[in-house]
């Protein structure tokens, strides 16, 4: 969930609820120190909850062995060392046994594309940290394209969203003394030239908006202080964020600042000599890029122009002209790409000189290629990828025609392949080794139909065995928000600690996400989220009426919004559950907005301190709806201290009130690092793995 906000005051700093229907609370919380993220009373608690689920695990037959089994996977020299591709490089960050923070590192393509690539470490996290005594993460970096030589270096103390930056040079392979560097904040960072930058960050009192995330934009220059950066544009508290930056097209740049309203609307702004001009693009247009002098623009809704509607979940052109004329006609835009019914436009990237269109259909992947030529643009052309699997993009170079893809299934297991469109070849580049005995299983997409009729899709992953038998412990995983698609992938550690073992995965594809395109999410957001629970109902009773598998032996599992809908339909649906898996959740849904980066997500949710919205959310959410006299299934709850995008009060607060009503079955456990990863090294992501699947084997039996 990728991150924006507004705040919202109709509660008490205090927490007061006065709460109405589908609730047992009473009118005061008394459960808010757990959100005193690091308070000493909160933190006790957590290690108290750690402790018995440590102790739990310890005292059980299967745990260290899924521990080790994930562990040797995660660890496994033979992975596929993802890259990137810059310039005359590829880069990978790379972890293992000997590089459990990881290192950062490129080679050649020509030396990537042979069996053991002779690689050049850049960055080695494991020494930086124990040399500065950090607990560094790394995070992300941003290159300058016109040379690759510098670098913006984004670290994390201990998982963090919030990240220091720093400026690194590829030729030197050093930071830069006295180069670009910022303090620890929630920064949107982007290079203006080769010794300027775009700056939002946490300047000081009202520079950031109530979300969390940079108020102001400013142009910092190299050899001057953070202090002397000139505004360039200054946002409003109630913005999400906003963010400058520039794109290149040949030798042309296009410099901007985009003003992000919600998570889903935004102006647009162009940056000039002249100063700033608003850019006459609809709120729900996303800017993917700038090629021949067009802008290429992505729609969320439908956009009129004059007589003519160009419809949601498009791909287009934009002459750029509008940019200087400050209006647009029908005369100034092209169809690149309108999905059909079952298809959703998932990413829009360039090469050298071709645009390269990345969809689904009915929940599989494909690849389009646009040329332009003669000043017209050639219609979609599908990719020739034979594919038993999934299909999807992974890498794009400005500077050549090549592209990266991967492609997998649940039993394929990953590979990932270089296309150059010049000559419109295939050439393998890597494969990831099967880590899991696929023998005798099998993978079906099936439909459910939700209480209004809607039709849903799911995938189902399990032995045929297992499947005919019925009856299966099954694990039903969803997310359903934020346009987000769950799709087909292959997942080893899942494959060897639960498809092995007999266990059946359910992977659905609920309204509120994104397979179908905005429609599909947008008909779940708001006064609809309900229908993201009554979509992932209607699978589980799917699941239970075809006798994949009976109350007793079906467990739902969700993280971030996922672990929103798993707690909201176990409060509404207690009795279709034996257990539920809730990570990084969100549950208190009357204070999501007053958490960190939870104002950010009113545009899916909305506002909670607005009466009818507020009525509306009490119907579902889980904190204020859990009830003392209800059984409910066996819960583990899993977050992380240091996850300041969803606030690790949510989990604390909701495990504790259902310990305070008495309920059993109960499991807590909270990593001290990983940020909303969970997991911030391999070692921590084979523990949460097996806590898992230790969890959904001890109850599902």
């Amino acid at each position: 969930m990728k991150k924006f906000i507004y705040i919202l005051i109709f509660l008490t700093l205090g927490g007061c609820m006065n709460i109405k229907k589908g609730t047992s609370s009473t009118n005061l919380d008394n459960l808010l120190w757990l959100e005193k993220v690091e308070g000493d009373k909160a933190i006790n608690w957590v290690k108290a909850q750690n402790k018995v689920t440590d102790h739990k695990n310890k005292i059980s037959k299967n745990y260290n062995t899924l521990k080790k089994q994930a562990l040797e996977i995660l660890e496994d020299k033979n992975k596929i060392p993802y890259m990137s591709m810059r310039g005359n490089y590829v880069y990978n960050f790379w972890q293992d046994k000997n590089h459990a923070k990881g290192i950062w590192r490129r080679t050649t393509l020509n030396s990537y594309k042979s069996k053991n690539p002779r690689w050049t470490t850049l960055i080695d996290v494991d020494l930086l940290a124990k040399k500065e005594n950090e607990n560094w993460v790394f995070k992300e970096t941003d290159c300058f394209i016109d040379d690759y030589d510098k670098c913006l270096i984004h670290l994390s103390r201990g998982g963090k969203d919030a990240t220091v930056i720093r400026e690194f040079n590829l030729k030197t392979k050093k930071f830069v003394t006295n180069g670009f560097q910022l303090p620890e904040a929630k920064s949107w960072v982007s290079w203006r030239d080769k010794d300027s930058l775009y700056v939002g960050t946490d300047f000081g009192k009202d520079t950031m908006t109530k979300s969390g995330y940079p108020k102001i934009v400013k142009i910092w220059n190299r050899n001057t202080s953070l202090s002397s950066a000139k505004e360039v544009f200054s946002g409003i508290n109630d913005d999400m964020g906003v963010y400058g930056y520039f794109m290149k097209d040949g030798d042309q740049y296009f410099h901007t600042i985009t003003q992000y309203k919600n998570f889903y609307a935004s102006k647009k702004w162009s940056i000039s000599k002249d100063g700033l001009k608003l850019i006459p693009l609809q709120d729900s247009a996303k800017i993917e890029g700038l090629f021949n002098g067009f802008l290429i623009v992505s729609l969320k809704k439908d956009w009129t122009i004059e007589d003519t509607t160009f419809k949601s979940g498009s791909a287009l052109a934009v002459k750029r002209k509008i940019v200087d004329s400050g209006k647009v006609t029908t005369d100034d835009i092209l169809i690149l790409k309108e999905p059909s019914a079952k298809e959703s436009i998932q990413s829009i990237r360039k090469s050298r000189n071709k645009l390269i269109i990345s969809t689904i259909d009915n929940v599989r992947g494909k690849i389009y290629q646009i040329d332009y030529k003669n000043k017209l643009f050639t219609q979609p052309k599908l990719l020739n990828i034979n594919s038993s699997g999934d299909i999807r993009l992974s890498a794009t170079d400005d500077s050549t025609n090549l592209i990266t893809f991967y492609d997998e299934g649940f039993l394929q297991p990953r590979s990932l392949n270089l296309y150059n469109l010049d000559a419109n070849k295939v050439t393998p580049l890597k494969s990831l080794k099967a880590k899991f005995n696929i023998n005798g299983m099998t993978v079906e997409q099936r439909w459910a139909t939700s209480k209004d009729g809607t039709k849903i899709p799911y995938f189902i992953v399990g032995k045929k065995e297992v499947l005919a038998k019925g009856n299966a412990p099954t694990e039903l995983y969803g997310y359903g928000g934020f346009n987000i698609s769950s799709k087909p992938y292959y997942n080893d550690v899942l494959g060897k600690l639960w498809l092995e073992k007999n266990g059946v995965y359910v992977l659905a594809n609920i309204r509120g996400g994104g397979e179908f395109g905005p429609s599909w999410h947008q008909s779940a957001i708001l006064k609809n989220k309900h229908k993201s629970y009554e979509d992932f109902i209607s699978v589980a009773e799917h699941l239970i009426s075809t006798g994949v598998t009976s109350n007793s032996r079906l467990a739902i599992s969700g993280g971030s919004n996922g672990g929103l809908l798993v707690g909201a339909v176990m409060v509404k649906r207690p009795d279709l559950f034996n257990s539920v898996i809730c990570q990084v959740p969100l549950l208190d849904m009357l204070r999501y907005h007053k958490l960190l980066a939870g104002a950010s997500w009113m545009a899916e949710y909305g506002d909670p301190d607005k009466p009818d919205m507020r009525e509306y959310i009490l119907t579902y959410s889980p904190y204020q709806n859990v009830k003392k006299n209800v059984k409910y299934p066996n819960v583990l709850f899993m977050t992380s201290t240091k996850d300041d995008r969803v606030h690790p009060g949510h989990a604390r607060k909701m495990a504790a009130r259902m310990m305070e009503q008495g309920h059993q079955g109960i499991s807590y456990y909270e990593n001290t690092e990983g940020g909303h990863s969970a997991s911030s090294d391999l070692k921590q992501r084979a523990k949460m793995k097996a806590i898992k699947y230790n969890f959904l084997l001890e109850n599902l039996k």
